[in-house]
């Protein structure tokens, strides 16, 4: 593989570890500065240190930033039960985590799957989240549709990859027995400068008989991951496997059953959404984008970030990092100034 340009190893980051306990488990967490607690929620298949550009940068704002390991990740519990990774007991640990940090409330950010976590946070418990911003997956609130039903019956060439993620053990199986490997194809074919061109598949879509790796292109790494990244990431998923972070797909069904009382609901906080031009998280969910108006009517602004990719906070951290720290200064604490 090429060698990118270098990024900052775990080592390397001038932030602070801790694990504190949440309902049933215990959440690690690394934390840097001081002020206003701002929380931060990775996604698939990622770890707190997702965030290793965001957290020196919102520290040199003014605030506390926080982000964890989603339970089943990195050092955090990855509980055996399916069920123990349904979006209410993300949602419980959000919380628990601000407690055990000696606060009261907080402005939570998400990532990929953290976004949806993040939103839902903030639709639960607005007493705590009073502010969310959405980090490549749009606000979609809960419709009348059942996730698995809908994921059948979604167009294109193959299985969609949450439905291939839903049985026990079988992603596991292709990932596992080469966690670095696996890692690198996914973190590349997501990304603007090493994603496949239109045409040649799609990393949403495993073939009949295949795997979601067929689709993988090339041995480049993306100019945002360093041989030294790839090795934090994937020394975690090595040590933890892949179960616990797959278990959040695995609940999309009972997600559905237990916010049924939300249905429809909007987010009315003041929330910030970031996505990447060339991302199907983004292109895909474009009615979910025309929609802010009505689902979340809080919104400070939205921003669609040219010729990137999935992984906007580590493909544009600089813009990224500009974007969140003007939305925390202007909508959530206006009289931080920058020296």
């Amino acid at each position: 593989m090429s060698q990118p340009a270098h990024s900052p190893s775990a080592q390397a980051l001038d932030v602070r570890h801790r694990l504190v306990d949440v309902p049933g488990a215990r959440i690690h967490l690394v934390e840097q500065g001081s002020g206003p607690l701002v929380l931060l929620v990775h996604g698939f298949p990622e770890s707190w240190y997702s965030w290793r550009h965001q957290l020196p940068a919102i520290a040199a704002a003014g605030f506390r930033a926080v982000a964890i390991d989603v339970r089943g990740y990195g050092r955090s519990s990855k509980p055996r039960d399916v069920a123990a990774y349904r979006m209410l007991a993300h949602v419980a640990d959000n919380v628990a985590v601000v407690r055990a940090l000696g606060e009261e409330t907080a402005v939570i950010v998400g990532h990929d799957w953290g976004s949806p976590i993040a939103a839902n946070s903030a639709l639960l418990r607005p007493d705590v989240f009073t502010a969310v911003g959405l980090l490549s997956v749009p606000y979609s609130p809960r419709n009348g549709f059942r996730p698995t039903d809908a994921f059948a019956r979604i167009g294109g060439t193959g299985e969609f990859y949450v439905s291939y993620f839903q049985e026990p053990g079988r992603a596991e199986a292709e990932i596992e027995p080469d966690v670095r490997a696996w890692l690198a194809g996914f973190y590349a074919g997501l990304s603007a400068d090493t994603m496949p061109p239109v045409g040649e598949g799609s990393l949403f879509f495993v073939p009949e008989g295949g795997m979601l790796s067929d689709h993988f292109v090339g041995d480049t790494l993306p100019a945002w991951l360093s041989e030294a990244d790839l090795d934090v990431y994937a020394g975690e998923f090595e040590r933890t496997g892949l179960t616990g972070a797959l278990n959040r797909y695995r609940n999309v069904d009972r997600d559905w059953e237990d916010l049924a009382a939300w249905d429809g609901a909007p987010i009315t906080q003041p929330s910030l959404f970031i996505g990447g031009e060339l991302d199907a998280s983004t292109t895909w969910m474009a009615d979910a984008i025309a929609a802010y108006p009505t689902t979340l009517p809080g919104l400070v602004s939205s921003h669609i970030l040219n010729g990137c990719g999935h992984w906007v906070q580590q493909e544009r951290s600089d813009v990224v990092n500009q974007l969140l720290t003007d939305w925390l200064r202007r909508g959530i604490r206006p009289a931080v100034q920058t020296g």
